[in-house]
């Protein structure tokens, strides 16, 4: 099928590779002409402007945006606006609140889908996790793409209605907090209590096999690995928390107890305070996932 991608950065460059890589055309736009000079190496056609997108499609335009949530994306509905209509669908990749998916839903003239988008710039070969909200003939419009784009057939799926998918992925992002923070806090306790130990280690004996396995541990014997048992010069500074501060804020208009992500969001915050070896490690987990930029300690720290 044919397809428009706007907003090329990592993320999005790696929806036009996967469906090229799928056999689907794709036409790809980023305000940075370099983004879009790169997405037409790799087999893109490229537009100049949203409307020159909007032209080279066919008559039913199938729209990926991955651009960043907030205005931007608003700002981008907009300048499609007047070349949609209610046969064509746009896709919000984005971390969106679910709340504007929701208006955006009712103000589009196209269908509209709101897509939790999980796996990061290191989900490239593997495929992401995608958590789809909105019209399901238009979920149905898009499965070839989001069989290219994601892990396959059981990497994607319809949540439900307008806002479901960025529902879904906010409450995905609360539990990694939670499961940032007790990996933290197991590592440091191993790295201040009774031993001497090599912690890249420990994370590869725990991922073989163990019932506390999973891809974030994998994480862990990677920054170990290239770090040090003592992660080096990474710092005590988590960033990020716009997402885990919505599903606190959802928790508590749905009187839903969630303290551990609750704990895990305030520890994120305190990060930019003072030192602890467990936010470290959250720090530097997230550039194992998400190639965020590693925040490093001075020499005199």
């Amino acid at each position: 099928m044919e397809l428009g991608v706007i907003g090329l950065g990592r993320m999005g460059q790696i929806v036009v590779n996967r469906s090229l890589d799928a056999g689907h055309d794709v036409v790809a736009f980023d305000l940075s002409a370099e983004a879009t000079a790169t997405a037409a190496e790799a087999g893109a056609t490229p537009a100049d402007s949203v409307a020159d997108l909007c032209d080279r499609l066919g008559p039913e335009k199938r729209i990926w945006l991955m651009v960043p949530a907030g205005d931007a994306v608003d700002a981008t509905l907009a300048d499609l606006e007047p070349h949609l209509d209610g046969d064509d669908v746009v896709v919000d990749g984005g971390n969106s609140q679910f709340q504007a998916s929701v208006r955006r839903a009712e103000e589009t003239d196209a269908a509209y889908l709101d897509c939790g988008t999980s796996g990061g710039p290191a989900s490239a070969e593997a495929g992401f996790s995608l958590m789809v909200g909105g019209p399901e003939w238009a979920y149905e419009a898009l499965v070839p793409v989001f069989d290219a784009v994601a892990t396959g057939p059981n990497g994607h799926d319809r949540m439900g209605e307008s806002g479901s998918g960025h529902y879904v992925k906010m409450v995905h992002n609360g539990v990694e907090y939670a499961l940032m923070q007790a990996y933290g806090e197991g590592f440091e306790l191993l790295s201040e209590g009774r031993y001497d130990l090599d912690m890249e280690s420990v994370a590869r004996t725990w991922n073989n096999g163990a019932v506390i396995r999973s891809w974030l541990l994998e994480l862990c014997e990677e920054a170990f690995r290239e770090e040090g048992s003592d992660l080096g010069d990474v710092a005590d500074h988590v960033a990020g928390g716009s997402t885990g501060t919505w599903t606190v804020e959802e928790a508590l208009e749905q009187e839903v107890p969630v303290p551990i992500i609750y704990q895990a969001l305030a520890e994120r915050f305190d990060s930019r305070n003072e030192g602890r070896f467990s936010r470290r490690l959250a720090n530097r987990l997230r550039y194992g996932f998400g190639r965020h930029e590693v925040a490093r300690r001075s020499d005199d720290a």
